[in-house]
């Protein structure tokens, strides 16, 4: 047990060295022993309080609860059957990417368009699970998608990898007319900013760091920084604001945005923010508590008339790779004229 809990350190250690095989069995080793044991003290915590209930019915109604009360037997292999059936169910759902399509109609995308489509992806964490197969999983669900503009909205890459540019070279193929554009997520810091935002180039994306550009008679795009970049001197500390202010008002403007956080003041000066970072939970009932972090973990939230906020449940894993109740996502936005 003690070896499982060093498991992600000594993967740590080893990636620094370059090795690759062995910190792949023991991420993958380690981490799905994580998650089981997180499946089976959730599922025993459950029966703790139903064997607490049976206490206080007993005190309070003199009520003999008999065979109601599980043996030590069944109070150690329910947990145990549980997070093992959990276990192999949510292997599978990390691997049944899901394409979700949101229509978002603007008296600002111009009438000749017809429709815009951008792709979404977020929170890859392409590293010693996340490899180069999963990655091909999610990347034909982008290319059937057919985007104009592919995003990704940070954690693309999570630790070492040793055939990246392979990687980014699959990534840089998928075709978009209009470009691909990313902004960094709290991993990228993690796996090396230097690294990071090579791999994302190689890849086809430009990175926004602060910064936005106009694609000539569509949109504007806008992305920034992970708050994590105020600690690694990056371009974390500039205001959405001031970054945002003095756009045309006429123009459809996207935020990329890792966390899924509005800050004050910004509001009202983007039409659709796209965001990821809470991959919806990953494994139930955790999920439940990423509701209380955020205004929402997934899906679409109507911030005011005609300004959304997007929220990718994560198109890979990190830790367990698994998924229990939040399938992965590859998001298809479409936006079209329209009041």
């Amino acid at each position: 047990m003690v070896f499982m809990v060093l498991c992600p350190i000594l993967v740590r250690v080893l990636e620094r060295y370059g090795m690759e095989t062995v910190p792949k069995i023991l991420a993958y080793a380690g981490y799905t022993w994580m998650g089981l044991l997180l499946m089976f003290v959730c599922t025993a915590f459950v029966i703790d309080i139903y064997g607490l209930l049976l206490s206080v019915l007993t005190r309070v109604f003199h009520w003999d609860p008999g065979p109601w009360i599980p043996s030590p037997r069944i109070t150690f292999f329910i947990p145990l059957v549980v997070s093992v059936l959990v276990g192999v169910y949510g292997h599978i759902e990390a691997l049944s990417i899901r394409t979700e399509l949101i229509v978002i109609k603007s008296p600002k995308i111009p009438e000749n368009v017809g429709k815009l489509r951008i792709v979404q992806i977020s929170d890859v964490h392409l590293g010693l699970i996340m490899g180069e197969w999963r990655l091909e999983r999610i990347l034909r669900e982008v290319r059937r998608a057919k985007p104009d503009i592919l995003v990704s909205t940070g954690d693309l890459l999570d630790g070492q990898i040793n055939d990246i540019s392979k990687m980014a070279d699959k990534i840089n193929a998928v075709r978009t007319p209009y470009g691909k554009y990313a902004v960094t997520g709290n991993h990228e810091f993690h796996a090396g900013i230097g690294r990071s935002l090579a791999f994302a180039e190689e890849a086809g994306f430009t990175v926004l760091r602060g910064e936005k550009l106009e694609i000539p008679g569509l949109i504007i795009m806008a992305g920034v920084d992970d708050v994590r970049a105020n600690r690694f001197g990056g371009h974390g500390k500039i205001s959405e604001k001031q970054l945002l202010s003095g756009l045309p008002e006429n123009q459809f403007t996207i935020l990329l945005k890792h966390r899924p956080l509005v800050e004050s003041g910004s509001e009202g000066l983007f039409d659709l923010q796209l965001s990821g970072h809470t991959h919806g939970g990953q494994l139930f009932p955790f999920s439940l508590l990423i509701k209380l972090l955020y205004p929402i973990d997934k899906g679409l939230l109507p911030l005011r008339d005609g300004v959304f906020l997007y929220v990718n449940r994560g198109s890979g894993t990190w830790g367990p790779p698994m998924r229990f109740l939040v399938p992965p996502e590859v998001t298809i936005i479409d936006l079209v004229h329209g009041g």
